[in-house]
């Protein structure tokens, strides 16, 4: 049965009839040992192991590491974090869902931020504040010490597009500098934080 391990001095052994009064016994048997038994299972359960992760990080999530201090306070600089790869394929981008996306000026990088604005928004900033459809957006994951005072004159958020914006907004390069981003570019979503002990959890 996968999973149950038999004790090597018990399996596979033959006991021999018991001899009747008067018989002559007969020659106990015993089954000879297999001595790679042990290591054939060690490496059985070790590729199905590696297998198993090897989906994980490819189709389901990747660890990465925050470079930069661009989503501080939410994302410190240097943790390490899990990205849910494949969730977009079951549920909508939402406001306020921080992802990982190729960088549109060079694919080759990978930038993480959140999401401010969907599809057909209007977003402006006026001094610092974000307006989305002229409703001021109430922003409890950038505290006072991390906002500015840059302004950002309205736009429209084009069809299968996001605006994002880092957390850190004195500190981050975003659709302020480069404009929304398109759907396509957006290849996972940042959902749980691993290192430093401290960060560990949900990440919000």
């Amino acid at each position: 049965m996968p999973g149950t391990f038999l004790d090597p001095k018990s399996a596979g052994e033959v006991t021999a009839p018991t001899a009747t009064a008067g018989a002559p016994s007969a020659p106990a048997l015993t089954a000879p040992v297999r001595i790679g038994t042990g290591i054939g299972v060690w490496v059985r359960d070790l590729i199905i192991s590696l297998a198993i992760s090897a989906f994980i990080i490819i189709f389901l999530y990747q660890p990465v590491k925050v470079e930069g201090t661009s989503m501080m306070p939410s994302l410190e600089d240097q943790e390490r974090i899990f990205v849910n790869k494949f969730v977009y394929r079951l549920e909508p981008i939402e406001r306020g869902d921080i992802v990982v996306f190729r960088y549109p000026r060079d694919p080759s990088k990978s930038y993480i931020k959140r999401v401010i604005g969907m599809a057909g928004d209007r977003i402006r900033i006026d001094g610092g504040q974000v307006y989305v459809n002229d409703e001021a957006l109430d922003e409890d994951y950038v505290p006072p010490a991390y906002t500015d005072s840059r302004s950002y004159p309205e736009t429209s958020v084009p069809a299968h597009a996001f605006f994002v914006l880092g957390d850190h907004r004195s500190m981050s390069n975003d659709s302020r500098d480069f404009g929304p981003v398109n759907q396509s570019f957006i290849y996972g979503k940042a959902v749980f934080g691993y290192w430093p002990m401290d960060k560990l959890g949900r990440v919000r």
